[in-house]
């Protein structure tokens, strides 16, 4: 079905905190709208305004036609207990919804009520439209083409990470929704995985509205932008691509930083003479009391116009102030300044291993012959499941090969950010596990350590476990910084962090000068950080590229 969403005066927040108002935007088929912001400033609150799942502080959502199948796909961070593959595609496709509708409809059927004619007729069209009949012989085919060697009925508890982004994929190929609201599908997503993605969300006919913090996959899908722009409490909608998009913004923060510049510089220019001609109007009338002790009528009268015309002058100047338009100052906008805390140099070689082999069930990693030496920066890709995660433990001397020998320097202080992002404990307030990691910071100074990443009293003393991803992100870069590492190691980094907080990882780790791993799918990231080597890792072997 052809369908459009509209969005008109928009208004949303959580509780008595409004973080964007006064948004309209229309989908139509065909456009893919990224919507980009800050961690905080309401993307995903908006994707659930517009699937109707809350109810907005203002505005209104609306749907032509009226009963158009708008998907809502949120991130999942936690998977649901006994819940199978086939459970799973079920409920992110709708369908399963849609069948519990339809039978229910159906053994109101003999009633004889005309209005339970209408709602079986109604909810067997949807049932039959979102493809519910023949989901079952639809999901092996759609397993197989994703690489995924498990079964429909294999719990999702069990799956890898890799594997879950796979099957999160699936139900969006699976799905037949009229207008799809993604938040965050890329992460996790090897790069056929994001090469599938792309090819999808380019072939829908309906409209798509997007969040996504990959700036690659921004730059190829999306059609226009919403950007949610917290610090300056203010929305806007930039027709054309994300890279249109970048330059347009950076033009329009320029031309309102100048504009405001220019009012400022005109309005204190009207001030000091304003108060230059007050001061000469006071000074004008203490020199006529001097310069008349004989009460000369004649004199005074002159001195009198003189100060009066000073004055006027005065008076005009403060009239110019006031029908000044008055142009508000960009406010200043949060950003992360980051750094990471270099340690003393490791030995010269690193990490060596020689015909190292790793058996893991059906799983053989190697044999793999390598060396790291001090200072290198080496990017690492490969398929999900691979064996990029058995190669880092291998290096870093956390696996013990079973054949092979694997060696690790002298002096070496490592910093991590794994993609589990499992450097604190879950059920330890943030703070706390903070503390126990760096000892040497007292309560204050880590508390004013992670407020500079944008972690407050709230995170803080928090479980580690009730945080978002990316809030268990920046505490881990947070990490970095305040211990001094020299073979730092990123695996999958950018998963989870705003775009702002990307652009400062890279410029940290363009003035870090110790070793560097870094395993990730980010195109841009990729590009942007500069690199001795590639090493790309498919079915246990590792080659250089």
């Amino acid at each position: 079905m052809s369908a459009t969403l509209v969005a008109k005066d928009l208004s949303g927040g959580h509780a008595h905190r409004t973080l964007f108002s006064n948004l309209s935007f229309t989908v139509a088929p065909g456009d893919v709208i990224g919507v980009v912001g800050a961690n905080g400033a309401g993307k995903s609150t908006l994707l659930g305004l517009l699937a109707g799942a809350t109810t907005p502080q203002g505005g209104t959502v609306s749907t032509a036609p009226s009963d158009a199948f708008v998907g809502w796909l949120p991130q999942e961070h936690e998977r649901i207990e006994g819940e199978t593959i086939a459970d799973y595609l079920g409920r992110r496709t709708g369908c399963t919804a849609a069948t519990i509708a339809m039978e229910s409809s159906a053994e109101a059927l003999g009633s004889g009520k005309t209005e339970d004619d209408d709602r079986y007729a109604a909810a067997l069209d949807h049932w039959l439209a979102c493809g519910a009949a023949d989901l079952d012989d639809r999901i092996p085919a759609t397993l197989a083409e994703l690489g995924l060697e498990v079964g429909p009925e294999a719990l999702m508890t069990g799956l890898s990470g890799g594997q879950t982004a796979r099957v999160a994929l699936a139900a969006l190929l699976l799905s037949r929704f009229d207008i799809v609201l993604l938040d965050e599908p890329t992460n996790d997503l090897d790069l056929a995985g994001l090469a599938r993605l792309e090819e999808f969300v380019k072939g829908l006919r309906g409209g798509v509205v997007l969040v996504s913090h990959d700036r690659e996959f921004l730059a190829r899908c999306i059609t226009s932008v919403v950007e949610l722009d917290l610090a300056q409490n203010k929305v806007a909608v930039y027709d054309g691509g994300y890279d249109s998009f970048l330059e347009e913004r950076a033009i329009a923060k320029r031309h309102a930083r100048e504009a405001y510049d220019e009012f400022a510089d005109k309005k204190a220019d009207l001030v000091g003479r304003a108060r230059t001609q007050r001061e000469w109007s006071s000074q004008g009338v203490r020199n006529a009391m001097k310069k008349n002790p004989d009460n000369d009528k004649i004199r005074r009268r002159a001195s009198s116009e003189s100060s009066e015309k000073q004055a006027q002058k005065v008076r005009q100047m403060e009239s110019r102030i006031a029908r000044l338009d008055e142009v508000e100052e960009p406010r200043k906008e949060w950003a992360l300044q980051f750094s990471i805390a270099a340690a003393p140099r490791s030995s010269t070689v690193v990490s060596t291993l020689n015909e190292a082999i790793v058996q893991q069930g059906d799983f053989t990693m190697g044999p793999v012959s390598l060396q790291v030496n001090a200072g290198e920066r080496i990017g690492i890709t490969g398929p999900n499941g691979a064996g990029k995660s058995t190669l880092l433990k291998l290096l870093l001397g956390r696996t013990t090969p079973d054949t092979g020998t694997a060696s690790l320097g002298a002096n070496v202080a490592i910093g991590e950010i794994d993609q589990a992002r499992s450097q604190f404990p879950e059920g330890v307030p943030l703070g706390d596990a903070f503390e126990t990691l760096v000892p040497e910071m007292n309560q204050a100074e880590v508390r004013t350590l992670l407020a500079k990443f944008g972690l407050k009293a709230d995170q803080v003393t928090s479980p580690v476990g009730a945080l978002s991803p990316g809030e268990r992100t920046r505490a881990s870069l947070a990490l970095l910084q305040a211990r001094g590492v020299n073979v730092l190691v990123l695996d999958e980094p950018t998963n989870h962090l705003d775009l702002p907080a990307i652009e400062q990882l890279e410029e940290a780790l363009e003035s870090y000068e110790g070793t560097l791993l870094l395993v990730t799918h980010d195109r841009r990231l990729l590009e942007n950080v500069e690199l001795d080597t590639r090493w790309s890792v498919s079915n246990g072997m590792v080659s250089e590229l």
